[in-house]
């Protein structure tokens, strides 16, 4: 990148957060011709305590983007497992394997596609301001056309715009370990107890990520595991590969993703809860229609869009919350989705993109008789 002075050169677009979200949003708008810049505190690859599957709509995403992810990349997955003490029910995804790895391996392929696209990467480079025509990077004044803030859940991009959400957000707390262990399954699983739930996905040949999540903030990893027996008995001879890395994840809302020259993606402009697995997948369809709505010079047209987007994972959030307080319900969902297992899959598709809402009202209208019997 060149200087002009004390200046960097100008921009069409600048990316504040060098997350996936913030490369997707800076793949998609070079790959329409626009000028981008993305700046992150940090040094890459960048780390995150999160599921590291990618489920079908995210695989279909990145492959828009130009990242195309063979099996090498990481572990098959065909679908996805759920169990707690009373039972076990899987489903395989509608549209074949998809792929589990690791966060740092997917971010550095998203980096290497954005420099492919022309993307000016500055990391080690912290935002500490917002101008009407540009930010404040690393000491210097950077002007561009617009802003977007990628800087997740704890955006100061979305304090400083006056976007905060008037509503507290459902914090719950998510801790990662990974083990050196060969895959037991094709499957990512999904582990419930009354307290908290383990999210566990194979992402190598000998690696397997484990996630704890709760709402409780003491329920480390070490503490959150002694709540799943099996899963205890299935890694207690494996050596971690990794060491414990804790996240905030969320589910809140905006009314607004923007203002003026300056728009929200990712968790940063609203998250849905680490269980669903859809925060990825999410981040890169908003690119899409973020780099849409830049060419054609109307933020309105990403808002919208934005909205319509959120709305199933949104509705999944909750379902899945709706299990993991309620075990009860949960118990009962099991049942009747076990005792059907291509009602599962039918619903399965829906949460990966796969159908839409009137198969899924078909779909729920037959749920919700098989458990009223079950």
């Amino acid at each position: 990148m060149e200087r002009r002075g004390p200046v960097w050169r100008d921009a069409d677009v600048f990316v504040v957060g060098g997350g996936p979200a913030g490369l997707a949003a800076a793949i998609a708008a070079a790959a329409r011709g626009l000028r981008v810049i993305v700046a992150d505190g940090a040094n890459p690859p960048i780390a995150k305590a999160c599921g590291e599957g990618l489920l079908p709509n995210a695989v279909a995403a990145l492959a828009e983007m130009g990242i195309v992810l063979g099996e090498e990349a990481g572990c098959a997955l065909r679908g996805i497992l759920f169990e707690d003490e009373t039972g076990s029910v899987g489903a395989k995804f509608p549209c074949g394997h998809r792929i589990g790895m690791r966060r740092e391996t997917l971010h550095q392929l998203m980096i290497d596609r954005a420099s492919d696209c022309g993307v000016s990467l500055m990391w080690n480079t912290p935002v500490t301001a917002l101008f009407e025509d540009g930010v404040l990077a690393g000491g210097n004044k950077v002007r561009a056309r617009w802003t977007v803030g990628a800087d997740g859940i704890g955006s100061r991009v979305r304090s400083w715009i006056g976007l905060e959400s008037r509503r507290a957000p459902r914090n719950r707390f998510a801790f990662r370990q990974h083990y050196r262990l060969k895959p037991w399954t094709e499957f990512i699983e999904i582990h419930w107890s009354d307290l908290a739930q383990a999210y566990v996905t194979p992402v190598g040949p000998e690696d397997i990520c484990v996630v704890m999540i709760s709402s409780d903030s003491s329920r480390r990893f070490e503490k959150g595991i002694l709540g799943f027996p099996k899963l205890m008995l299935r890694l207690s001879d494996a050596p971690p590969s990794s060491s414990e890395r804790g996240a905030v994840t969320s589910m809140f809302e905006l009314k607004r993703t923007f203002r003026e020259n300056v728009a929200l993606i990712g968790d940063a402009s609203g998250s849905v809860d680490a269980i669903t697995g859809e925060g990825l997948a999410l981040s890169f369809q908003q690119a899409r229609v973020l780099a849409d709505a830049l060419v054609a010079g109307d933020l309105g047209q990403y808002q919208e869009a934005h909205r319509r987007l959120a709305r199933r994972p949104r509705f999944m959030g909750n379902l899945l919350l709706l299990l993991a307080r309620q075990s009860g319900i949960r118990e009962r969902t099991l049942r009747t989705l076990g005792s059907s297992p291509a009602l599962y899959e039918r619903m399965l598709a829906y949460h990966v993109g796969e159908a839409n809402t009137l198969q899924l009202a078909t779909t729920g209208a037959n749920f919700g008789w098989r458990f009223l019997t079950a």
